[in-house]
């Protein structure tokens, strides 16, 4: 019985997200669901992704998901960007449902890129889609080089890894190169980018890339 509740609250998932997309499509939005655990830095990250996308006259929102709280929605509210917070009141992750009820908060027709940042957690967000284009895993090296293997979902669904806080390699004990090959033998058709959201290094390299997917997916 539990398999088949739990199937039946994917499908009808499913189903929002498919009318999400199309809405999406409509509006000539492209859409990224950002995950990671708690505390990797999707917030810095995505903040320091507006700032090279807007400079490239991108337009940009964003739907901030968390438990509970506004902090993160406050911070990106005051590069000037439109932005909705989703607060799920003890649910893991954002579903399609969630998002489609923030949708008529946002200047859709304005915006060329809505990124959606999940709640954090490594498992629950990977299994829900939202409507979105792409998902991209963030996993900061203070997590360790064993997550790949332990939470294989999460990138076996993402289309692109942001390997983020490379300022502190110097002072932790993992190994970067088994994050890449534990990830790849996952996904082979993995991007993976090594940053440091905090100083800048490998956020050219990120955008150049999200760019260039965007011009061609959209």
């Amino acid at each position: 019985m539990k398999v088949n509740i739990v199937t039946r609250i994917l499908e009808a998932n499913e189903r929002l997200a498919e009318q999400n997309k199309a809405l999406f499509k409509e509006s000539g939005v492209f859409v990224l669901n950002i995950m990671s655990s708690p505390g990797a830095g999707k917030t810095t990250f995505i903040e320091a992704t507006i700032k090279a996308l807007e400079a490239r006259g991108l337009r940009v929102a964003v739907i901030e998901g968390d438990i509970q709280g506004t902090s993160d929605a406050e911070r990106i509210g005051a590069l000037g960007v439109p932005v909705v917070q989703i607060n799920t009141g003890g649910a893991c992750h954002l579903d399609a449902n969630m998002v489609r009820e923030a949708l008529p908060d946002l200047p859709l027709a304005g915006i060329g890129l809505l990124i959606i940042e999940n709640v954090g957690n490594l498992v629950c967000p990977a299994e829900f889609n939202v409507g979105e284009d792409a998902k991209v895993m963030l996993l900061s090296i203070a997590e360790g080089d064993d997550k790949p293997l332990k939470y294989p979902l999460m990138f076996q669904e993402s289309r692109a890894l942001i390997i983020n806080k490379m300022d502190l390699k110097p002072y932790l004990d993992v190994d970067v190169g088994k994050i890449r090959k534990d990830s790849l033998s996952l996904n082979p058709s993995l991007n993976i980018f090594e940053v440091s959201a905090r100083n800048g290094d490998g956020i050219g390299q990120w955008v150049e890339w999200l760019a260039g997917y965007i011009d061609k997916n959209s």
